[in-house]
């Protein structure tokens, strides 16, 4: 009878805790539910039915082929996560869906093609790098006396020396991460010289909306920004604050929808969380 009595309050208790189980999650209002449909969709069409996918499917490379296959299952995580009204987490997720699927096209792409493609994206990564070193001493010269505009400058040309001698040795994969680096650091400069600046503001943006875009990619690129420098590194207190503080404003900035002027003042507040990480970690973005 004893036993009985305890399977009967084991029952109950799996009962109950199914039960609590079962109960749907909230969904996650931080994220712009329509706009997360559309990353989703645009990230499936990737995996599955673009010439990228084509080209891994058809080289018959087995590591190409895991790498497609782990893509698929962080966006079948994804797609799990926003089921579950967990917009937040879908977002995060899908990102690295992209990236392990560019990493299968790489390793897909027979080593005759790529080595050429490899030296022509080079060449091209350096010429913009250039334009932007280029168009960042130009607006420093011409705000005059920006604090660190010069010590930025010295960091991209270093950088850009770096990428080169790499690349004269035949490590163009190394030179292209020194690139993309430098190309990170002088358009996030450049982007905090010219935020504020009303001129520039009033000459280029039509609607708020346009200019909630390009907020948008100033908020982006600082956070590949952050990646490039703090991946794989220990952050501090400050740093892990002024980030989560960033990522909170931007989700904020994204619910918005429509009123694209809160969404302009949120992205920048997220922005200028991002250049504090960006600065303590030892990069002096001037603005």
């Amino acid at each position: 009878m004893r036993v009985m009595r305890v399977c009967v309050v084991v029952l109950a208790l799996s009962a109950t805790c199914i039960g609590a189980s079962a109960q749907p999650a909230a969904a996650d209002a931080s994220v712009d539910r329509g706009r997360l449909e559309q990353r989703l969709a645009a990230v499936e069409t990737l995996l599955e039915n673009s010439s990228a996918a084509r080209q891994v499917e058809a080289s018959g490379d087995a590591g190409a082929r895991q790498k497609r296959d782990r893509a698929r299952e962080i966006f079948r995580q994804a797609r799990a996560a926003f089921q579950a009204g967990q917009y937040t987490r879908a977002s995060e997720l899908l990102p690295d869906a992209s990236v392990q699927m560019f990493e299968a096209v790489r390793s897909s792409a027979p080593g005759e093609v790529t080595a050429p493609k490899a030296r022509r994206d080079f060449d091209a990564r350096l010429e913009s790098v250039n334009s932007l070193h280029a168009a960042l001493r130009r607006v420093a010269a011409e705000k005059k006396g920006v604090a660190g505009a010069a010590e930025t400058s010295r960091d991209i040309e270093t950088l850009i020396r770096d990428a080169q001698r790499l690349a004269g040795e035949g490590k163009l994969d190394a030179g292209r991460a020194a690139l993309d680096r430098a190309y990170l650091l002088a358009k996030a400069a450049v982007s905090s010289l010219r935020s504020g600046d009303t001129l520039v503001r009033s000459l280029h943006f039509a609607t708020k909306e346009e200019e909630y875009r390009y907020e948008l990619d100033r908020n982006d690129t600082h956070q590949m920004l952050v990646k490039v420098l703090m991946d794989g590194k220990a952050r501090t207190t400050e740093q892990q604050t002024a980030l989560a503080k960033a990522s909170q404003l931007r989700a904020h900035a994204e619910a918005a929808g429509a009123d694209h002027a809160a969404g302009v003042r949120l992205l920048e507040e997220s922005t200028r969380e991002l250049v504090r990480a960006i600065r303590s970690a030892g990069v002096f973005i001037p603005g």
